[in-house]
This record gives C-alpha cells, sequence and structure tokens, in this order.
C-alpha cells in the first residue's frame, strides 16, 4: 500500500491498526470486509501489505504514533511497544512527497526540504519512488490512496481537458494548473495503479486524470471518506423522507483540532471540504432546504472531533417539531478501517479485471464518483449486490 500523506494522523493509525489486527494484537473492529456479509470474497490478507509512502514532513511512524498517544489516547502503548520493529520497517519506505501549488496553509506544515524540480521531473521522482518500492518488496500489486490534507479548489484550466493537455502543462512546467492530489493521482492512473481517493481535493478527478485512468484501464475511486457526521446524516435523511416528514433545516457544526483542523481553518481549504458535505442532503431528500455546516479549529481537541446537528422539520398538520444530536469522535480510529476496506476492494478490484469508478464503494465516501445515490441504506445495497456477485463468479 503506498500512502501519500504518509506520516498523517491517519495512516499512521492505519499502519498501526493493520500491524495490530494481523498480529492478533487487536479485533479488526470497524471493518466492513470482516462482518459476515464478506465472507468467502478472496480479500488480500492484512498482514502481507507492506507499507510506504510519500510525506512532506520529517518523522517515523514511531514518533507520530507516540504523539498521537500522547495527545488522544488512542494508540496504547502497549501496543506501540509491541510494533516497534513494524513501525520502523514501514518508515524506511517513507519518502520526500510533492508540494506544487499546495497552497500557503499546506506549505506551512512542511518541514523536509521544499522540492523546485520542474513539474515533469516530480512526476517522474514519484513513479520511480513507487516501482523501487514494488521492486524492494517484491510486490505483485501497489495499491496507492490519498490522505494528504484537503487542498484549496483548483481553478479550470484548458490544461485539465484531456490527458494529452495535461501531459503538455506538465511539460511546460504550469504550475498553476495542478495540486499535489493531481500530481500523484497522474502517477496512480499512468502506471495503472488502483487509486483511492479519501479526501475532499476535487483535483484527483480532473477529466485529463479519468482519461488517463480509463486509458489504463485501472480501478478509481473517491472523494472524501464518509466517516462522522456526514455518515450519520445519510443514514437519519432518508427516515424523514420514509415517513414523509419534510427536513424545514438541518444546520451542522463542527469542531476539530490536529492538522486537519488547522487546513481547514483556511477558508480556502475550508470551501472544499464544505462542498462534500453541505451536498448532501437535498439529494436524499428531493427538496431544496435550509442547509449550512459549519467547520472550526480547536487545537486543545487534537484528533478528537465533534459535530451538533439541529434538525427542524414539520409533522402531521404543519406542526414544527426538532432533532438534535451529538456525534463525538477520534477522526482517524474512524476513518482507519475504512481506508483498510478501501483498499482490499481496490485490490480485488485490479484482480478480476474491473477498471474505472467503483461505484459498489459509495458508502465509504461523503461525494462518491461516479454514483448520484447518498442514502446509506440504498449504498449498502450497491456494496451487497456486488460482493454477491463475486461469490457468484467464484462458483461459476
Amino acid at each position: 500500500m503506498w500512502l501519500f500523506g504518509a506520516y498523517g494522523g491517519l495512516a499512521t493509525t492505519v499502519v498501526v491498526g493493520a500491524r495490530a489486527i494481523a498480529r492478533r494484537l487487536a479485533p479488526p473492529r470497524g471493518l466492513a470486509t470482516e462482518l459476515p456479509v464478506a465472507a468467502g470474497i478472496p480479500f488480500q490478507d492484512l498482514g502481507d501489505i507492506v507499507f510506504g509512502g510519500h510525506e512532506i514532513r520529517h518523522s517515523d511512524y514511531a514518533s507520530s504514533a507516540a504523539e498521537i498517544q500522547a495527545r488522544t489516547g488512542s494508540l496504547p502503548p502497549e501496543l506501540l511497544r509491541a510494533l516497534r520493529s513494524d513501525l520502523a520497517a514501514a518508515s524506511k519506505n517513507v519518502v520526500t512527497g510533492a508540494m506544487p501549488n499546495a497552497g500557503r496553509t499546506i506549505d506551512s506544515l512542511a518541514d523536509r526540504k521544499a522540492v523546485r524540480e520542474p513539474l515533469a521531473t516530480q512526476v517522474e521522482r514519484i513513479r520511480d519512488d513507487i516501482r523501487a518500492f514494488a521492486r524492494r518488496n517484491r510486490l505483485d500489486r501497489v495499491v496507492c490512496v490519498n490522505l494528504t490534507s484537503t487542498e484549496p479548489a483548483l481553478r479550470p484550466s484548458p490544461a485539465h481537458r484531456s490527458a494529452a493537455a495535461f501531459e503538455r502543462a506538465l511539460a511546460r512546467n504550469d504550475v498553476k494548473a495542478v495540486r499535489p492530489s493531481a500530481i500523484y493521482a497522474w502517477v496512480a492512473a499512468t502506471e495503472g495503479l488502483p487509486f483511492v481517493h479519501f479526501t475532499p481535493s476535487e483535483s484527483a478527478f480532473l477529466p485529463a486524470i479519468r482519461e488517463a485512468f480509463a486509458t489504463s484501464g485501472t480501478p478509481f475511486m473517491g472523494r472524501d471518506g464518509k466517516t462522522g457526521e456526514t455518515l450519520v446524516k445519510s443514514a437519519l435523511a432518508p427516515m424523514f423522507a420514509y415517513r414523509n416528514l419534510r427536513v424545514l433545516s438541518w444546520q451542522g457544526y463542527n469542531i476539530l483540532g490536529d492538522r486537519d483542523g488547522r487546513v481547514l481553518a483556511d477558508k480556502e481549504n475550508k470551501k472544499t471540504k464544505v462542498a462534500t458535505k453541505d451536498a448532501l442532503l437535498p439529494s436524499i431528500l428531493g427538496y431544496p432546504l435550509h442547509t449550512h455546516v459549519g467547520i472550526d479549529y480547536v487545537p486543545s481537541l487534537h484528533d478528537l472531533k465533534t459535530a451538533w446537528d439541529f434538525v427542524h422539520f414539520e409533522g402531521f398538520l404543519g406542526f414544527k417539531m426538532a432533532l438534535q444530536f451529538i456525534w463525538q469522535g477520534c477522526d482517524a480510529i474512524l476513518a482507519a478501517p475504512l481506508v483498510l476496506d478501501l483498499v482490499r476492494f481496490a485490490d480485488l478490484a485490479k484482480r478480476r479485471g474491473e477498471s474505472g469508478p467503483m461505484p459498489h464503494l459509495a458508502c465509504f465516501f461523503k461525494q462518491p464518483f461516479g454514483v448520484q445515490e447518498h442514502d446509506l441504506h440504498r449504498q449498502w445495497q450497491l456494496l451487497v449486490a456486488y460482493l454477491d456477485h463475486v461469490r457468484a463468479g467464484q462458483r461459476g
């Protein structure tokens, strides 16, 4: 598995969790691929996954995990002691990432030596890094996962219209036409590597990059993992539709810390995130309504986020009522099992010769690519139908 954003809190939790489960130091709690509904599907064993990635900060997995434990207590010290050699081995596979046109806030997070190479050179370096990782570890397949910070929206450009136009933009070093996510996705697409886009950044699925995925026949999916408030919304909103209760307003307020919160404190980065959270309700309910998502940075929370939602709705005889809920969780603990599930599904798709978007994975994303369905219950049925199809193919 190749992680873009390798030493972030989520990526670190993914590595710790996968190794802990593989060594039977923790149960596979939170993994849909371990549910009875997924029985008999030939998913990759977690113990056989090798980790590597790109990162813009100096660190290692042991240091990152210790920082997480000190701030949130989500990674038990005894577990980290037992995994010391595993984390050291994974750290050897992490190299310096790319930062073209990342935006001022993400730039401020970087403490590795800034890479000032031309875009075409950066692309080849990233490509070579992943190839070397695969050779060194004798890997049959590599799945790429983008876990980098949320980027500002990318201004549309003629360079985005086709793969040929994008390649010309790289050759002439048109930095304004790219973001790091676009570079990472382009490498995955042109190398034929399955790609999971877990962040809200929209630059990963430019038309040019989608064309490259189609040309190489590579499975991909995203965007923005659905782990907290939006997950609850996508489960609750259908309830109002089922009972013919009209939602008048749905007001949400989120507070979080850590580097994600710091990045989202920048209004340009926040716009990208809010766009993936705010589009869900009209799609499920089938009518416009007042909706708002607020996000504030609270440094002392670190990775422990809180969401408060107020739902104002109208019932029988026009009487107005309200529902409120509070969602409190650890962002990385909620998201890490989803990442492992998605990697297993992407790897399965590659082995089965599938290509393009993976619509059966819609339930994992706030803004699933190529899927208009946002109702969590119907999204889940898409996944169940896919699993049944795979099992039927094995029997045939």
